[in-house]
């Protein structure tokens, strides 16, 4: 359902002026196509599409226009090779809607010292040209990554794969429609929010669909689409005996592949990219949908449980960042916690819902009962988690804005079997240690759902935060619950 952002591209912008006559821009052009073609490829993870120097306001202005209309443009990489004087970029900038990133960069990388002249200084102005183009953006208040460094070194490609990530998840959500099967869990705050300053503010919608208007799609389902899932089951994960062929849960099986194969058709006509259910409003279900989450999950759809949204958008954003780098994303609860005083941990899990792209080895496909819902014991995929550096992310809405919270872990192997433990988990220690990397989570409002990812870092959610308008809160080595309170502050003023 992702791909490699293939399909999409980000635009290179040079700015210039015509003061210095037409062979000076003639180069600054060579030069900016150079660059271009460079920063494709490797960390870069779109094309890079070269457009025109920029010289004046209306050209600028067009440009801008323009970007905001292609549906393949995800934003701006902004250069100024000259001096490019600022407010002819006033009109343009003001109706720029796309992501920009300020590449603060010069072709050559060091000063030729025995033949440097006035007509290269004229030539090679960034140092002061890109300062005049950040001015401009500062004081218009605009939103934007900032890179240094010569555009041939890898920190800095690097650096704009990152921001390419973030705004390719920002592209997704525009337009994107997220589905709730029922309403959020009774009388929980978290899962709450104000949908409509969502899209406002975000850009997708959020829109609620009976259960009963899922379980007719479920009905139509056929035996022959159900016998072909199952096959798949038993490729892809170690069956437990009584699924297999025969055996006293086999129908659970076949209930929950009918399930999947429902919830996907009825996610396919609506065109959603997420998805929410709750155990509360299971109407027409036999099971609560466990593997069927799982695995939609796995093919790039976000989900929240208990009708939590605002997870499930965040979960989409993160899988569409992390598209094509090893590891995975999925939804995850801090459930319970580990206070060996040598070895303090989270353990992190759900009831069912836990994606299989940040399994470690093959998951098993088993059916456990489920003391809550009222239905049938739902099939649900068990494995553990991979040691390794990951991140925790949640999209929270304190009332008057939106606040991203990340804190940085540390993934590690089970201290133990946990044989009795019917469900998909993971252990991580909290970044900079279980005390401060708690206490600062609860301080600073985070909720008990969030979006786990091996394959992302707090740089991407970072330049997604900056790139959506919202404050961003990053716990990680480093952090102090004095440093926490000075941001907190700072975002209050």
């Amino acid at each position: 359902m992702i791909n490699k952002h293939s399909a999409s591209e980000v635009w290179f912008v040079t700015g210039s002026q015509h003061l210095y006559g037409d062979e000076v821009l003639k180069t600054v052009a060579t030069h900016a196509k150079e660059i271009a073609s460079g920063l494709g490829g490797g960390d870069v993870s779109v094309k890079v599409v070269c457009k025109e120097v920029m010289t004046g306001p209306e050209s600028i202005t067009r440009l801008c226009h323009e970007a905001n209309q292609s549906n393949d443009c995800l934003g701006l990489i902004t250069w100024m090779h000259t001096f490019s004087p600022a407010k002819m970029w006033i009109g343009g900038l003001k109706v720029l809607v796309k992501p920009i990133l300020h590449l603060h960069t010069q072709f050559n990388s060091e000063i030729p010292w025995g033949t440097i002249d006035m007509n290269f200084m004229n030539l090679n102005q960034s140092a002061h040209g890109d300062r005049e183009f950040g001015y401009i953006m500062s004081r218009m208040k605009i939103n934007r990554k900032v890179v240094v460094g010569h555009w041939k070194d890898e920190g800095v490609k690097k650096q704009i794969g990152v921001w390419t990530r973030a705004a390719a998840a920002w592209h997704d959500w525009q337009g994107a429609r997220f589905c709730r099967f029922g309403d959020n869990m009774r009388q929980v705050a978290v899962t709450e929010g104000d949908k409509v300053e969502a899209e406002i503010q975000f850009g997708y919608s959020v829109n609620g669909y009976g259960i009963g208007d899922l379980a007719r799609v479920i009905d139509q389902v056929t035996d022959k689409e159900v016998d072909q899932l199952v096959k798949i089951y038993e490729d892809m994960y170690q069956l437990s005996s009584p699924l297999q062929k025969a055996g006293v849960q086999r129908k659970s099986l076949t209930d929950a592949a009918r399930i999947e194969i429902g919830m996907r058709q009825f996610l396919k006509d609506g065109n959603f990219r997420g998805f929410t259910t709750t155990f509360e409003d299971l109407h027409g279900l036999p099971q609560l949908p466990g593997i069927a989450v799982q695995r939609l999950m796995a093919d790039g759809y976000g989900f929240g449980a208990e009708g939590d949204w605002k997870t499930s958008a965040l979960v989409r954003a993160m899988k569409v960042m992390g598209a094509g780098l090893p590891g995975g994303s999925s939804f995850m609860e801090d459930y319970t916690y580990h206070f060996d005083k040598r070895d303090q941990l989270v353990l992190g899990a759900h009831m069912l819902e836990i994606c299989p792209s940040i399994a470690k080895a093959k998951p098993s496909c088993e059916v456990h009962p489920l003391s809550i819902g009222g239905k049938e014991d739902p099939v649900r995929l068990v494995f553990d988690v991979g040691a390794g550096a990951a991140i925790n992310a949640s999209m929270i809405d304190l009332g008057d804005k939106f606040r991203l919270l990340v804190n940085e872990v540390e993934a590690v192997e089970p201290r133990e079997p946990m044989p009795k433990l019917p469900v998909a988990r993971v252990l991580w220690r909290p970044l900079p240690d279980m005390q401060t990397g708690c206490a600062a989570w609860i301080q600073a409002g985070g909720a008990h759902h969030t979006c786990f990812s091996q394959n992302l870092t707090s740089e991407h959610l970072t330049d997604f935060a900056r790139i959506a308008g919202v404050e961003m809160v990053r716990i990680g080595a480093g952090t102090t619950m004095d440093s926490l309170g000075r941001d907190l502050q700072t975002f209050n003023t």
